[in-house]
Order: structure tokens, then C-alpha cells, then sequence
């Protein structure tokens, strides 16, 4: 009696009252004990205000029954298909819809409702794979940011693929303690493709130096990467490397020469096609062959072979690099040997003598600005160390 009393109203009352009526029938739904005749009553009526001409009627609905597991399904499916006013609420709090249904949404949402799907609570691996895909960038950037996000590996690569141009999506990205470190490498990769083509195009730079200053820079950042990855982490990074064509025998020598062994072993094993524990036990005979070896079956240029093997004795006399700082850094000791022995070495190229010359300075530079540090560094103790004696 009371339901059909309610839809004989509704029919002309204003639509700010048809709103609240609506939101008072829904909380009715859910916290009333109703009968059985009364709850099927309610829901009849619940549907058809589904067509109501006022999306405040369906707003306040769709307020009532978003976060509800008691809602009535047919009308929480029915509310996020509405416009997005409407539907927010719901697309981003339901647990009535199902992962299929979030997905479809996905697919035919505008980025008011993908950002609200990117924005739910325990987003599993299809949803978020669907978002990586096709969603705005704004949706990629609530999904980078949502802790309860559930991100494969390839849908981190798409969403650095589609949208790695855009500052505030890699700034999100790389502050993730988290991200795998091949996608970190491709996100330095995209920033450093970003800042080529805006030099380039304010002629600040050639082509050709823009190209070579963009190359050697993705290098070191990569080394910085790997001096931070481990185990899977680093199979990932060195199969994104070669995939991209960034496993070069220049990175693999500046990864030998700054003493990180791990990135070297997981390279070789890559372009070798070898276990990396075996290639790991290769790597510790010291007579040289089986380095040689190694080397022509990666694939890597027989003119290296002296300089990789030069290289790897240091490294072993050296001994372990216990910072991950100090591993990502050429070591100037290294280089010079290196270079020293390259340039009496008939068989060493000209681009391996300029790669290992500009080697050389960045090593000199690098190892002039930790000096300095270490002297500015000194100069602010010594003033708090007078201080105390003073007193």
C-alpha cells in the first residue's frame, strides 16, 4: 500500500522531492525489514524510476546503492551504464560488478568513467590490463597512484608505451620503489627520446649529437638501474634491453667497467642463450678462453674481446663494489687500464678507442665531483668541530 501510494506521488512531485523520496525508498531496501510483497513493491518501483527524466532521482539511487553487496544487481548493472553523474559512484565503489563488466565499461567509457573504474579498491589484473590499453591518461595516472591496483609487468610496459611522454606519469611511476626495473629503463628511455626531439627542434643540438648525447646518458641511467636490480628484476631489465635493441657491446663494457659482474653475467647469458649459473662459472676461469668464448657467442664484436678481457681481470683484482653508488660509477682505474692497453692492441677499432677515450673523461669527471663533495663536505664538519673544541 505504502509503495503504491509512493509511485502515485512521485508522478508529479518536483524532482529535488522525487530525489529524496528515491534516496529514502532505497535505504528502506536495504537497512528495512520488509515483507516479501513490500521488498518486491520496492523494487518495482526502483526500476522504474530508472527512467526518471531527472539524473538527480538516478543519482540519488546510485549514492544509495554504491557500496551496498545487498543492492539489487539488475539496477546497480543498470545505474553504471547511466551518464557519468550518475554512474560514478557506482562504476568506482560497486562490488556488484563483476570484472567483465568493468572491462566492457573500460572499452566504451569516456575518462570521467575510466578514471572512476581506475580509482576501486582491490582493481584486479584484467581491469587494469584493460585501462593500460585503452584508458586516457588520466586513468592511467589514478591507476599508477591507486595501492590496490593489481599491475602485470606488460600492462606497466603499455601504460609507459602510450602515455611515457607525459611528466606527471612518469614522475608518478618512477617515485614506486616497486616498479620493475624495465620499465623503469623504458621510462628513461622515453624521457630521454622526449628531451632529444625538444633540442633538436629548438636547434640546440644536431641530429646526430642529440642522438649520441641521448644514448650515452640512457646508458648511465641504465647502469644505475641494474646497480639497484636483482634476480628476476635483472632478467627482465637485460631481456628488455636486448628486446630494444639497448644490449649493445657498449653498454655491456661500461656495465663491466663501473664492477657491476651482475649485469654483465645476465647479459651474456642473455645474448648467449645460456644459464646464467653457467655462465656465471665460465666467468670465474680466469685463463681466458672461455670469456672469449662467451663473447662470440653473444654475438659481440671480436675487436672488443681484449678490451672485455683486460676489463675483467680488474674487475676481479678489484674485487667486490659493496654500494650500489659505487657500482653504477666507471671506475677511472679501470678505464685507464683498459685504454692503455686498447691503444697498443693492433687489433682494438677506432670506435672502440673513441668509446673508451669518452669513457675516460666521464670517469676523470665524475671522480673530480665526488672529490669536491667530499671537500665541501669536509668544510661543513671542520666549523662544528672548532665549535665544540671552543667550548
Amino acid at each position: 500500500m505504502i509503495v503504491r501510494q509512493f509511485i502515485n506521488w512521485i508522478r508529479t512531485a518536483p524532482a529535488g522531492e522525487r530525489a529524496e523520496a528515491t534516496r529514502a525508498l532505497a535505504r528502506a531496501w536495504l537497512i528495512s525489514d520488509l515483507s516479501t510483497d513490500d521488498r518486491i513493491a520496492a523494487e518495482g518501483a526502483l526500476l522504474m524510476l530508472l527512467d526518471d527524466p531527472s539524473p538527480l532521482v538516478r543519482q540519488a539511487m546510485a549514492e544509495a546503492f554504491a557500496r551496498s553487496l545487498d543492492a539489487p544487481a539488475s539496477i546497480v548493472r543498470a545505474l553504471s551504464a547511466d551518464q557519468p553523474t550518475v554512474a560514478l559512484p557506482v562504476l568506482e565503489h560497486s562490488p556488484l560488478l563483476i570484472d567483465a563488466d568493468l572491462v566492457d565499461i573500460v572499452a566504451t567509457g569516456n575518462d570521467e568513467v575510466q578514471c572512476a573504474v581506475a580509482r576501486r579498491i582491490a582493481l584486479p589484473v584484467s581491469v587494469c590490463a584493460a585501462i593500460a590499453e585503452v584508458g586516457c591518461a588520466a586513468s592511467a595516472l589514478e591507476l599508477i597512484e591507486n595501492p590496490y591496483a593489481e599491475l602485470a609487468p606488460f600492462s606497466w610496459n603499455r601504460i609507459v608505451e602510450r602515455h611515457g611522454h607525459l611528466a606527471a606519469i612518469r614522475e608518478a611511476m618512477l617515485v614506486l620503489d616497486d616498479l620493475p626495473a624495465a620499465t623503469r629503463a623504458a621510462l628513461v628511455a622515453k624521457l630521454s627520446e622526449t628531451l632529444a626531439q625538444f633540442v633538436v627542434a629548438r636547434n640546440w643540438l644536431s641530429a646526430d649529437r642529440a642522438e649520441r648525447v641521448t644514448i650515452e646518458a640512457r646508458d648511465r641511467s641504465t647502469i644505475n638501474i641494474a646497480a639497484r636490480s636483482r634476480g628476476d628484476d635483472m632478467q627482465g631489465l637485460v631481456h628488455h634491453l636486448r628486446v630494444t635493441g639497448q644490449l649493445t657491446a657498449g653498454l655491456i663494457l661500461r656495465a663491466l667497467l663501473s664492477s657491476n659482474l651482475d649485469l654483465f653475467d645476465a647479459a651474456l647469458a642473455e645474448l648467449a642463450d645460456m644459464p646464467l649459473a653457467r655462465v656465471t662459472a665460465l666467468l670465474h676461469d680466469r685463463g681466458g678462453n672461455s670469456l672469449h668464448a662467451l663473447l662470440r657467442r653473444a654475438g659481440l664484436p671480436e675487436a672488443t674481446f681484449a678490451a672485455f678481457q683486460v676489463a675483467l681481470d680488474a674487475c676481479h683484482e678489484q674485487g667486490f663494489v659493496d654500494s650500489d653508488d659505487g657500482a653504477a660509477r666507471l671506475r677511472r682505474r679501470m678505464v685507464e687500464r683498459v685504454l692503455t692497453h686498447c691503444e697498443t692492441d693492433r687489433g682494438a677499432t677506432e670506435p672502440l678507442m673513441v668509446l673508451l677515450r669518452r669513457f675516460a673523461t666521464e670517469s676523470a669527471r665524475e671522480e673530480a665531483r665526488l672529490f669536491c663533495d667530499e671537500i665541501v663536505a669536509d668544510d661543513a664538519i671542520d666549523p662544528v668541530y672548532d665549535d665544540l673544541i671552543a667550548a
